[in-house]
């Protein structure tokens, strides 16, 4: 279970983390003769307000804002399938319902675990993806932010 979510928890960090990197970074360029000491100053101040304003920080390590969906214990199976049917086959009509029932018991057994499966996987995408919709409105509304802090430093920014 803890391997589970330590799995689970370092794909969500490359994924958000890759999503700030296809994002890019801002570029920003002095267009009044700013030195750089000056820029690094501008800079820093820049960092903070916008991460005040948008409650954002883009130095920080990314990380979820609501737990994974909870896996559920394994539903049905190949095997507890066949004993289930073999058990009301046998019960209805002997070792020959047994049998029969063990077929059908395995085939709906596997069916519903294999439902349970894409079931789980879906409710795992769906939180990967707004977990990274949510990073990435975080990291635009900071950008925007910084950018109107540094462009009324004097600073052109892309």
């Amino acid at each position: 279970m803890t391997m589970c979510r330590g799995s689970i928890l370092g794909a969500l960090l490359m994924l958000l983390t890759g999503a700030a990197l296809s994002q890019g970074e801002l570029m920003v360029y002095p267009k009044e003769g700013q030195s750089k000491e000056q820029q690094d100053k501008d800079n820093y101040e820049c960092y903070g307000w916008a991460k005040g304003q948008s409650g954002f920080d883009p130095m920080a390590v990314p990380t979820a804002t609501a737990p994974p969906p909870q896996q559920q214990a394994p539903k049905g199976g190949v095997g507890r399938g066949a004993l289930r049917g073999a058990a009301v086959g046998g019960i209805v009509d002997g070792s020959d319902g047994a049998k029969t029932g063990a077929a059908a018991g395995a085939v709906i057994g596997g069916a519903r675990r294999a439902d349970q499966r894409r079931q789980q996987a879906a409710a795992q995408q769906q939180w990967e993806q707004q977990q990274a919709q949510q990073y990435q409105a975080g990291r635009s509304s900071y950008n925007r932010a910084y950018a109107a802090c540094m462009e009324g430093r004097g600073y052109s920014v892309q």
